[in-house]
């Protein structure tokens, strides 16, 4: 599955700029909050704009400058942690100097419970700061180390003084050389003078715990397995655009062995599998390398005969390779996008395949979104007028037939991912779409089109949607639903701004900033929202993942990859 991803953040002037109203465009905020601060201006013109804008630039100064000191933190630089982050004197909890004793979570994972209950002190700056460096000192190495604002309370007036919650995590590698992810929350007073950055003036951990690795489950191979592939940095040369790229796996060759297809910023890939730990690189052999450049990876069978063909999703033409393996012998896949009738525009971010009229030819499905930036969605979590969805119903003469219209599977909601899945157990394949700006869709397979019962099941999911995944969570033998959506620190800090916890606008934007959603299935035709009863799902800048029981022990536990554009002073995150 391709992760083609928005760029919703551009710079403050960018947002303004691209707006289609004039509602909400004094404010100014991080990452998805700058959305439903938007619709939250337009909602309730009563509150104070400037006030709030006012305040929101203060906490997002702070909030850099917390990342900021993550980094310095992370680099070990606490040089600069005294020089520019703290107080010549800081009240404090101090950190944690003796490590307790872990206890086991499960077979994979052990916890720890950090001891940090007391009364706080008057530290001297530096001795708070070697109270850090020493707790900092147990890891072997640090992959990352984040602190971050919950809420603050900020004196608008002289913006020289600061209370906060913030929550923080740090990850390396323990005195046993065990990866180890400490979390914690705590609150902060901090001060500024002009021109300088926030300075801790008192710092009390609230919680502190670990996650530790019992065993070592995965490292890092792809250079030495021969799939490694380095594409400039975000913004130079050829990568210039606004998509991710995606991958699919398959045994290309019919040797028994599961080969890769990806595709990049420059060029597609495709790696053979040796079998002896390495793949070879036979992009350019196979002619895949010379493609056009797509999105989303799909492999299939669409000619029956008996070797996996490789779609790609793009933004512009759809592409599709035959693979020859079959009947040559030799792996070479064959540009037919315009022979087979796949050669339709579309901002394709994904793709799936299932045999859908079940007549023994396998369909395809593309999942179109819009040119994020040029246009703008005509509301944050009800848009309409992304680009339209394709669905190509496969003749069976090699030539697909486009019929996402007849077929009532025309979505023009901004989509992002979707799955096939019999969820009525009817016997043909039902679709599930996730949409980033529009409403989520469930279209049961009708046997000659498709009908949306999202709202009548239940599992709409409002939220930036952008991967969708079936499995039984629970084991009741019934599949249940995961939703991957973005969460937003910097969203719920506004809303919480803005309205009491039960008003109806909090309710409904909150759900763009909370994160993935888990939809248990009731055996009754619909869902319920068990999102909070398994304590959240909160995956920061989340696509694609889903269900996979990692740890073989026939539960299925749940995976999120996440991320976007990231450099060393962690704003351009």
């Amino acid at each position: 599955m391709a992760m083609g991803k928005k760029r919703k953040m551009r710079t403050r002037s960018r947002i303004r700029e691209g707006r289609a109203s004039g509602c909400g465009r004094g404010l100014r905020v991080a990452l998805s909050a700058v959305l439903l601060v938007a619709s939250l201006s337009c909602a309730r013109d009563e509150f104070d704009r400037g006030g709030l804008e006012r305040t929101e630039d203060l906490t997002e100064s702070l909030a850099n400058d917390l990342l900021a000191f993550s980094v310095e933190v992370r680099e070990r630089n606490f040089d600069a942690v005294l020089g520019e982050y703290t107080a010549p004197a800081v009240r404090a909890l101090p950190w944690p100097d003796s490590v307790p004793p872990t206890t086991e979570l499960s077979p994979l994972v052990l916890h720890r419970e950090w001891q940090v209950a007391g009364d706080a002190v008057e530290l001297a700056g530096a001795d708070w700061v070697d109270n850090l460096r020493a707790f900092v000192a147990r890891f072997r190495s640090l992959e990352d180390v984040r602190f971050k604002v919950k809420g603050a309370k900020i004196d608008a007036d002289t913006g020289a003084a600061a209370e906060a919650n913030i929550k923080f995590f740090i990850v390396g590698r323990d005195e046993s050389g065990r990866r180890e992810w400490v979390k914690g929350t705590g609150e902060i007073e901090v001060a500024r003078n002009e021109g300088e950055r926030w300075r801790f003036t008192a710092f009390r951990p609230l919680t502190l715990y670990s996650k530790v690795a019992a065993t070592e489950l995965f490292s890092e191979i792809a250079f030495p397995a021969g799939v490694s592939a380095v594409a400039p940095a975000f913004g130079v040369g050829s990568n210039q655009g606004f998509v991710s790229h995606g991958a699919a796996a398959a045994d290309v060759n019919n040797d028994g062995l599961v080969d890769l297809a990806a595709s990049g910023v420059d060029q597609n890939y495709l790696y053979i599998n040796e079998g002896n730990g390495r793949f070879r690189d036979a992009s350019e052999s196979s002619l895949v390398k010379f493609a056009p450049i797509g999105s989303g990876a799909l492999f299939l069978d669409y000619d029956n005969d008996g070797d996996s063909d490789l779609f790609f999703a793009a933004v512009g033409l759809q592409v599709l390779l035959e693979n020859r393996f079959v009947p040559s012998g030799k792996i070479e896949f064959w540009d037919v996008s315009e022979k087979a009738g796949v050669d339709r525009e579309a901002v394709g971010f994904s793709a799936v395949a299932t045999d859908v009229n079940r007549d023994g030819r396998t369909d395809i499905y593309v999942c179109s979104y819009n040119h994020y930036g040029t246009v703008m969605p005509n509301s944050w979590y009800r848009a309409t007028n992304g680009t339209a969805n394709l669905f190509f119903v496969n003749r069976g003469d090699g030539v697909f037939e486009e019929a996402a219209a007849e077929w009532g599977l025309q979505d023009t909601r901004w989509s992002y991912a979707a799955g096939f899945v019999d969820i009525d157990e009817d016997g043909d394949q039902d679709l599930y779409v996730a949409n980033d700006f529009g409403e989520n869709a469930l279209y049961r397979n009708d046997g000659a089109g498709f009908t949306d019962v999202a709202g009548a099941m239940g599992i709409v999911d409002p939220g930036f949607g952008m991967g969708v995944d079936f499995g039984d969570y629970d084991n009741d033998g019934l599949l249940d639903l995961h939703v991957t959506n973005m969460s937003s620190t910097a969203g719920n800090r506004i809303l919480k701004l803005l309205y009491p916890e039960q008003h109806e606008i909090r309710r409904v934007l909150g759900k763009q900033a909370a994160g993935n959603s888990l939809y248990r299935n009731q055996g009754d035709g619909t869902f319920r929202d068990v999102t909070a009863d398994v304590r959240g799902l909160s995956g920061g800048w989340a696509f694609g993942g889903g269900f996979i029981d990692f740890d073989n022990d026939g539960r299925q536990d749940i995976y999120t990859p996440n991320g976007f554009v990231s450099g060393k002073s962690m704003k351009d995150t």
